[in-house]
């Protein structure tokens, strides 16, 4: 009994201490914000009891045989798949929410299924496997067992307290954030393990410049189709858009300029990236270094970001509320979000590249995105919406969030 006792004490502790700040405990914290904490909760017992079982079982020399770094890449998968769905959000009716929030087999099973993976290969399995070569195995797997689900719970606990202090936007974001880092560190563990190098290594070995700029045509191909997609939906949600569409077919108006402009800067952006994977061009020498393409492939990714999420807040509402007057989302910080992650994208595959018909196509795109706005969009706005838009600009920054409220004016600065 004392033996068992020892066991048990010991690995709590180990496994308890081990699992503080590990992705296991975060991926608890983001899960409790989708779900109610006790499906969660049962779901990470059944995962902990069965790997911490498997790991007392197969003994030190055999888990070192798993094939843990394609578990972990599957895994990774998964919680980058978690990440998207979260951020996307779900929508119900009133009969649905209800049963909802009766229903815990769902939750039950995703959180299972999602510690089952992460946990294998992970240092609390590896520290269980090692405390079974030295204690009993019963007392080490409730021990381990039980360090590990008083840790999450721990997380838990403190992710309902964070989803009651905090607007439910703000936690679906972090909560999807979440998922994302768990499936980068997940992906980044994978690739160590399945090529006995470093991640960065081996990102450094295939990320050269011919790589770099099929990804950068990749991205710029996305946004350009993200943006005549956003470019219809305004043109059907918002008056002030259609006004525009109109100005626009005037041959040297300033909507027509800034029209030609926007699609001079997107075909010089495809054309750049597509120059120097083909070898047409090489990058400038400076920059051409796999350091700055991941930064670069960041950038463009946020500003992919950006757009999409613009567009997804273009959902009919049924009210007839231009969403040039938003309330919430994203236009109720900027006033124009789509602009801004085309701007930022399209800087991204210019770092990612770095040309000088990059450098063009980026120079093309800023000037068309100021003429648009300042010359065509926010005079039309006045006109049509008048001191509401007035007040709407005042709260709001024209590319970047306004960190103080200005005073509405008689025209917009």
């Amino acid at each position: 009994m004392d033996g068992f006792l020892v066991a048990l004490a010991v690995s709590f502790g180990v496994v308890f201490v081990a699992e503080l700040g590990d992705k296991s405990q975060l991926m608890a914290l983001a899960f409790a914000t989708r779900y109610r904490a006790l499906p969660v909760l049962v779901g990470i017992t059944l995962a902990t009891t069965a790997v911490h079982l498997l790991s007392v079982a197969v003994g030190h020399g055999l888990g070192s045989a798993l094939p843990t770094g394609w578990i972990a890449l599957v895994a990774s998968v998964a919680f980058l798949g978690f990440g998207g769905w979260t951020l996307r959000g779900d929508r119900l009716t009133a009969a649905e929410r209800a049963k909802a929030e009766r229903a815990t087999g769902s939750a039950v099973l995703t959180a299972s299924v999602a510690f089952f993976l992460a946990e294998l290969g992970d240092k609390t399995m590896l520290a269980t496997i090692t405390l079974a070569t030295q204690h009993g195995w019963f007392g080490v797997w409730v021990g381990s067992t039980l360090g590990m689900v008083a840790a999450d719970a721990l997380a838990i606990l403190v992710g309902r307290k964070l989803g009651r202090l905090l607007p439910e936007r703000t936690v679906k974001v972090g909560a999807a954030v979440l998922f994302f880092v768990f499936g980068t560190w997940l992906a980044l563990d994978a690739v160590q393990q399945l090529t006995g190098r470093s991640a960065w290594a081996a990102v450094a070995e295939v990320l050269d410049h011919h790589a770099a700029g099929w990804l950068a045509l990749l991205l710029g191909a996305v946004v350009a189709v993200l943006g005549v997609v956003g470019g219809r939906r305004l043109l059907h949600a918002s008056p002030a858009r259609r006004a525009m569409g109109r100005a626009a077919r005037v041959r040297g108006s300033a909507a027509w300029w800034a029209r030609v402009l926007y699609g001079a800067a997107t075909v010089l952006g495809l054309v750049a990236p597509l120059l120097v994977a083909a070898d047409v061009v090489d990058p400038i020498a400076l920059f051409d270094a796999p350091g700055v393409v991941v930064i670069g492939a960041a950038l463009a990714l946020l500003g992919v970001a950006l757009v999409l999420a613009s567009q997804l807040e273009l959902r009919p509402t049924g009210g007839g509320a231009d969403p040039v007057l938003a309330r919430r989302g994203l236009r109720s910080r900027v006033r124009n979000p789509g602009l801004l992650g085309a701007v930022v994208a399209t800087a991204g595959t210019l770092v990612m590249v770095p040309t000088l018909v990059a450098v063009l196509a980026a120079v093309l795109l800023v000037v068309s995105a100021q003429v648009q706005v300042r010359a065509v969009r926010e005079p039309m706005l006045v006109e049509l919406h008048g001191e509401r838009y007035l007040a709407y600009a005042a709260r709001t920054g024209r590319f970047l969030p306004r960190l103080t409220p200005e005073r509405p004016r008689t025209r917009v600065g």
